[in-house]
C-alpha cells in the first residue's frame, strides 16, 4: 500500500511558493506524513513504529540545535545591544521567518527532486521550530508591558510581526530570483 500524497493547498493566493500559478503541498501537510505512512495517527501502511520514532528523533535533535542557535543569538544581542529590549527574540523571529520562507520556496522549486521527508522534519520542524520562538515573544511583550513600557511593547509587537512577514517574503523572493 502506498502512502497518500499531502493535500494541496493554495499558498500566497492563487500562486505557489515559487510564484507560479498552481497549488503546492504545504510544509505542514507534508510534515504530517512520516516515512512510515502515518497521517495524523492513522496507519496508511508501512512500518509505522520505526518511522514515527525516527521522525521524533530527527525533530528532537533539530530542535536542540535550533534552540542552541537561538541561545547564541540571545547572548550575542544582549552583549551588543543590552537587555532593555528583547533584540534576541526579535532577531530569531525575523531570521527564522526568512529561513522558513527560503526552505518553503526551495522545496517548491525542487518538487521534482524531493527533499526526503526526514530532511524536512529535521530542518523545518526541528531546527527552525527550535530556533524561532513566538512563545518567548509573548513573554517578552508582557514583560515590557508590565514594567510600564507600553509603547516599547507595542513597538516590539508591530516590529516583530511586520519584520517577520517581510523576512518570509524576502526568503521567498530570494529563491524566486535565483531560480
Amino acid at each position: 500500500m502506498t502512502s497518500p500524497t499531502p493535500s494541496r493547498v493554495r499558498i500566497i493566493g492563487p500562486r505557489n511558493w515559487a510564484g507560479n500559478p498552481s497549488t503546492t503541498p504545504s510544509i505542514a501537510a507534508s510534515s504530517a506524513i512520516s516515512g512510515s505512512g502515518w497521517i495524523g495517527g492513522r496507519s496508511c501502511g508501512g512500518n509505522a513504529g520505526v518511522g514515527a520514532i525516527s521522525g521524533y528523533l530527527l525533530v528532537f535533535v533539530g530542535a536542540g540545535l535550533g534552540g542552541c542557535l537561538r541561545y547564541a543569538v540571545n547572548l550575542g544581542t544582549a552583549r551588543y545591544w543590552g537587555l532593555a529590549f528583547p533584540w534576541g527574540t526579535l532577531c530569531v523571529n525575523v531570521v527564522g521567518s526568512f529561513l522558513m520562507g527560503t526552505v518553503a520556496a526551495w522545496l517548491a522549486f525542487r518538487s521534482g527532486h524531493t527533499l526526503s521527508h526526514h530532511a524536512r522534519l529535521f530542518v523545518a520542524t526541528g531546527i527552525l521550530g527550535g530556533f524561532t520562538t513566538f512563545s518567548a515573544f509573548s513573554l517578552d511583550t508582557i514583560a515590557l508591558w508590565e514594567r510600564g513600557d507600553a509603547g516599547l511593547a507595542l513597538a516590539y509587537v508591530a516590529g516583530s510581526i511586520v519584520m517577520s512577514i517581510a523576512g518570509l517574503v524576502a526568503g521567498l523572493a530570494l529563491v524566486r530570483a535565483l531560480a
